[in-house]
């Protein structure tokens, strides 16, 4: 099940549009859920300013867990 919590800790890890789509699941099926709204407003600015994420880097950043891949992320970040 798709909470608040998940959506936070989502956010902190800084898996935006992921958090972002949990907050609109929650509103949808609480549509007075106030911290689902305050929490779409914020993030919306961030999504539209940051909107062609590179999906494959992602799911790498996610689940990277050594040091030479982290060094490989952390390359692919300079380049950009």
């Amino acid at each position: 099940m798709k909470t608040l919590t998940l959506a936070q800790i989502y956010e902190l890890q800084g898996l935006k549009s992921d958090a972002l789509e949990i907050y609109k699941e929650i509103l949808k099926r609480d549509p007075k859920n106030h911290e689902a709204k305050v929490a779409i407003r914020r993030l919306s600015g961030i999504r539209r300013r940051f909107g062609g994420v590179n999906g494959p880097m992602k799911q790498f950043f996610v689940e990277m867990d050594s040091d030479a891949e982290f060094a490989e992320f952390e390359r692919w970040l300079s380049k950009l």
